[in-house]
């Protein structure tokens, strides 16, 4: 009971993994192979860049929410393969598409800190905006050739987990992890989700942390991008379309008030890979994608009925 107080988010997100782990010993046991492991990290590695970016927005406060997240993974892809063609070196990919995701993020963060736009009304245009760029720049078709070296990177492994998921999201969250725990700047983000009156008058620069959130969750939605090219070995401009949805129910199920204010980056990695793995069990049971997207959207209110719920008792 007292769990269920401090953290009905987490206790929630226990109790899923519980029952997801007895249906797979049960009904699936498959799904324990190395094989199954693997496949599981590698579709999850571009929820968890995209996830975590998602989070340090909705912690920040002032109604922050990053939908376009998906766009911009898509229009990283493109942009980064555009460049390739055009004869940038293989090398400067990952800049490329690190750039463009940022600069899309710094877009929404001008809108949202300096001109005080509705952050969910923003971000939403430009999830349009950016996937709109994304298919007028390929026709709506895939973009193909990217060099082996690279997707050797993008589909390899080592000890059954994938290269990308081992370089890039395991460093990503222990980078965040550290950031939020030990430096001042996590505790101004904290803080300013949790009062940010509060936080203005002791003089944290309000608008500066939110337009670096912002930054930040493009630059890990880039970062999805060049994964995807690397993965995929094509640049899709629909790769990024569900990400807004699943990365705001990893955010908030792993912990992060939809509010602000509270949140652990650990609790949205565990998140989600469990919405990765509840999405894989449902393909080895042979259910349609549209119940794999129907389970994301419940999840979705389940927590969002848990924390309003937990804000009541308190």
């Amino acid at each position: 009971m007292n769990l269920w107080r401090k953290a009905p988010d987490l206790t929630l997100l226990c109790a899923l993994w519980l029952l997801l782990l007895l249906d797979i010993v049960f009904a699936l046991p498959q799904m324990l192979a190395a094989w199954s492991l693997t496949s599981i990290l590698q579709f999850a590695t571009l929820l968890a860049l995209v996830a975590l970016g998602q989070s340090l927005v909705v912690m920040t406060g002032g109604g922050g929410i990053d939908l376009s997240v998906g766009g911009n993974v898509s229009l990283s892809a493109v942009v980064g393969m555009l460049a390739l063609n055009q004869g940038v070196t293989p090398a400067l990919l990952p800049l490329v598409c690190l750039v463009t995701g940022t600069l899309a993020g710094a877009l929404n963060g001008m809108l949202v800190a300096r001109l005080r736009l509705w952050p969910l009304i923003v971000t939403l245009g430009s999830f349009y905006l950016f996937s709109g760029l994304a298919l007028a720049l390929t026709g709506g078709a895939a973009i193909s050739g990217v060099p082996p070296e690279l997707t050797q990177w993008g589909r390899g492994a080592t000890f059954f987990i994938p290269l990308p998921f081992l370089v890039c999201v395991i460093p990503a969250f222990l980078i965040a992890w550290l950031l939020l725990s030990q430096s001042a700047w996590g505790k101004w983000i904290y803080a300013s989700g949790f009062n940010e009156h509060a936080t203005r008058l002791v003089g944290i620069p309000v608008d500066r942390l939110r337009l670096l959130v912002y930054c930040l969750s493009g630059l890990l939605a880039g970062c999805a991008g060049f994964i995807s090219l690397t993965w995929l070995g094509s640049a899709r401009p629909e790769i990024g379309v569900n990400l807004k949805l699943e990365s705001l129910t990893a955010a908030l199920l792993g912990g992060v008030a939809i509010f602000g204010g509270r949140g652990s980056v650990i609790g949205v990695l565990a998140a989600a890979l469990m919405l990765v793995t509840i999405k894989t069990c449902m393909l080895q049971l042979g259910l349609n994608s549209v119940w794999q997207l129907g389970a994301v959207g419940l999840l979705l209110i389940l927590v969002l009925m848990a924390q309003r719920l937990f804000i009541y008792r308190r």
